[in-house]
């Protein structure tokens, strides 16, 4: 017998995803959050750096705006040792970010198989090594690391951690208070133990991630459709990461899509709330 599904969230817990806002600037993306309502948003690297840390911090507190989290953390896998020390020290800024920021969670983009060797199993070590070098760091300043596995399509690009099994399992490494996982509906809603793996996540969801599948595909990068617009049970899926204790937290929206990318903020965030609204 399938689960009934919930009533949707109320905007209390929407985000929006920076990313979903591509051709905005930070500052335009956080006042049109404070203009509709938003009460969140998840701040990307790159954004963050044309805007600086310090103006950042003062642009979402003066809008009254939250951080979700911030994106990304991760990469770890590298073909040098200068290389993978490297990456660690990125994360350390990434995570002083996140701290300045107020933002609960750094998501971990993992880092992808590498060549020439095509190696993913070392791939895999080099993640979780770089995992435990950065979590103390990181639970000192107040900042959860989100493991986000990826759909499969990206593990020779991304992230060589693909299934919430095996980011289960390797968040089951350390304390819940500092590792845990992010949710990405994009990324898991194929997988044939995705309730059961939810479920055994119980306690370590750090995020919710939500948009939609697009058929016919295209890109697999940019086949993120709007909320309803595609094959993904977003309400089920939620109601299940909602029993695994993630009941309270931040929803974002998380597109990646031309077409999104193309549509003005105060025409693309009433349409994120009234899809949220009707199909998370």
């Amino acid at each position: 017998m399938r689960t009934a599904r919930p009533p949707g969230p109320g905007l209390e817990r929407l985000s929006l995803n920076q990313i979903t806002a591509e051709r905005a600037s930070f500052p335009q993306a956080v006042e049109a959050c404070a203009r509709h309502g938003v009460p969140y948003i998840a701040v990307w690297r790159h954004k963050l750096a044309e805007t600086g840390l310090d103006r950042a911090v003062r642009l979402v507190r003066d809008a009254g705006v939250r951080v979700s989290s911030v994106c990304r953390g991760g990469m770890f896998p590298a073909t040098t040792r200068a290389a993978r020390e490297g990456r660690i020290e990125d994360n350390r800024r990434a995570v002083d970010e996140a701290a300045a920021l107020g933002a609960p969670v750094l998501v971990l983009v993992c880092g992808a198989a590498l060549p020439p060797d095509k190696d993913i199993a070392a791939a895999r070590r080099m993640v979780a090594d770089g995992i435990s070098e950065l979590a103390p760091y990181a639970a000192e300043r107040g900042v959860r690391l989100g493991i986000e596995p990826m759909h499969p399509a990206f593990a020779a690009e991304r992230s060589c951690i693909t299934t919430l099994s095996e980011a289960r399992c390797l968040a089951e490494r350390f304390d819940p208070t500092s590792v845990g996982l992010v949710a990405d509906v994009y990324h898991i809603w194929w997988d044939p133990a995705l309730y059961e793996e939810l479920a055994r996540a119980a306690g370590r969801l750090v995020g919710f991630h939500v948009s939609d599948w697009l058929v016919p595909g295209g890109d697999v990068l940019m086949n993120r459709g709007m909320m309803g617009d595609g094959v993904i049970e977003l309400r089920r899926i939620r109601g299940a990461v909602e029993r695994a204790g993630y009941g309270e937290g931040p929803i974002e929206v998380e597109i990646f899509n031309e077409a999104v990318w193309s549509t003005p903020l105060d025409t693309l965030l009433p349409l994120i709330k009234e899809r949220y609204l009707a199909c998370v």
